[in-house]
């Protein structure tokens, strides 16, 4: 399985830019983003569940961050606005199979696929 994780790029900080995350043609049961910001661990920022279309967002990007999908292209989106220069980071898309609970969505040992990482930079 080959996750393509794109979209990244420079913003200036309160603009937006959109992620998206495709794989091989296929759907899997959650979808997720996490992020490293330079010099910290990896944390989780949003996940997504394919059958019931439900979200989950880490508390630091409610509000200006939004999951959604297109169903004709299998691909999962992550719309990011009012960009902060604390989400300058490298974003990761990670899939699993199978649809994993809330409670377990923003841990990274749940995920068996990851993407190869897109950089976003928000200059301030």
């Amino acid at each position: 399985v080959q996750l393509q994780a794109s979209g990244g790029g420079l913003v200036q900080a309160g603009g937006s830019l959109r992620l998206s995350c495709a794989a091989s043609g296929r759907t899997f049961g959650t979808y997720a983003w996490f992020r490293r910001a330079p010099g910290k661990e990896r944390t989780f920022v949003a996940a997504y569940t394919w059958s019931d279309n439900n979200k989950q967002y880490a508390d630091s990007v409610k509000g200006r961050f939004t999951m959604s999908r297109d169903m004709a292209k299998k691909t999962v989106y992550l719309q990011m606005n009012s960009l902060k220069s604390e989400d300058t980071a490298v974003y990761y898309c990670a899939t699993r199979e199978n649809r994993i609970i809330p409670a377990y969505r923003p841990m990274d040992a749940y995920y068996e696929y990851w993407g190869q990482g897109t950089q976003v930079t928000v200059s301030s």
